[in-house]
């Protein structure tokens, strides 16, 4: 028996990354797996990989920055499964490099939307579900630069401090419903979504590699075993939290 066997979790931005390590890791731990991500070639990948391992999952093609397609999102989810006991909310965009005064109102209209909007309407909908499921357990991938700057990226600073604050308090607003509202705050980790920076500047992998704690980037599974941590029993006391995965590098 799994940790969350008969239980049903919602990954976003389940594609590749952070989001599939972390779909698999449910699967594997007994969960029924909702996908959902605007890649679908990449959501599917998922999808098989837990078919193969004996895992059950569908996968539903959904920008989370469109209400609407959230709320489809969720619907196919009850529908399919007939309840949402867990939901990491994961999907999530850099955006380009550029100086404060550089960035243009494109850009950061795109970043702002879907990491602070999305995860605003993910929530919306889950906490939904959940208040009629008796609770449940959400998990916002936030940032390391949640917590601290990342020069030439102001979109993606402000929208991860953003998703800490709504963390924070939609945690406080629903304690009482057996909802636990947290997020973990991810520093250098190697997925696909880090791969624009190395194109041009390949020698910048082994920098940053080398400047962290434990010289070495963290993998996308050791962030998926803290959401799936959070999102367990063994952590039924921890709300609001916001936990750094970066291997000390903010200590």
């Amino acid at each position: 028996m799994g940790l969350f066997q008969g239980k049903v979790a919602l990954v976003t931005g389940g594609g590749s990354g952070i989001g599939r390590a972390t779909a698999i890791a449910f699967a594997r731990e007994g969960a029924r797996v909702v996908i959902a991500s605007r890649r679908v070639v990449q959501g599917e990948e998922t999808i098989s990989l837990i078919r193969d391992r004996g895992g059950e999952a569908i996968f539903v093609k959904t920008d989370v920055s469109e209400s609407a397609q959230v709320e489809a999102m969720l619907t196919q989810t009850i529908n399919a499964f007939g309840r949402l006991d867990c939901a990491f909310n994961n999907a999530g965009i850099v955006g380009p490099e550029a100086r404060m005064h550089q960035y243009t109102e494109n850009d950061w209209d795109d970043v702002i939307t879907t990491n602070l909007k999305g995860i605003w309407l993910c929530m919306q909908h889950e906490i939904q579900h959940m208040l009629e499921n008796g609770g449940g357990a959400i998990v916002n991938n936030s940032s390391a630069a949640g917590k601290r700057s990342w020069p030439r990226h102001p979109a993606y600073v402000a929208s991860k401090h953003g998703v800490v604050g709504l963390t924070r308090n939609t945690s406080r607003e629903y304690a009482k419903d057996g909802i636990r509202v947290n997020a973990v705050c991810p520093g250098w980790i190697d997925t696909p979504m880090l791969d624009f920076l190395f194109e041009d500047v390949p020698e910048r992998r082994e920098k940053i590699s080398a400047s962290q704690p434990m010289e070495r980037m963290g993998t996308p599974g050791e962030v998926s075993e803290a959401v799936l941590w959070l999102c367990s029993e063994g952590s039924s006391y921890i709300n609001g939290e916001c936990l750094m995965v970066d291997g000390g590098q903010t200590t």
